[in-house]
């Protein structure tokens, strides 16, 4: 290889790094972003109501 061919070679591996680390920095990102969104729709869910009397359910028959 000639100097320029080895020169081309180290520019090229270079950007491919800087471009992988973008990649993997908005990844990141768009991975935080979901979270949060996540986190807002689990909050925003409303209680569920109690479906029984609260007198219901409070012992169990084990003769029958």
């Amino acid at each position: 290889m000639d100097v320029m061919g080895i020169a081309k070679l180290a520019t090229s591996i270079a950007e491919t790094g800087v471009k992988q680390e973008v990649g993997i920095t908005m990844l990141k990102k768009a991975q935080e972003a979901q979270a949060a969104s996540a986190a807002a729709l689990i909050a925003a869910l409303p209680q569920p109501a109690p479906s029984l009397p609260p007198h219901l359910g409070n012992h169990v028959n084990t003769t029958a």
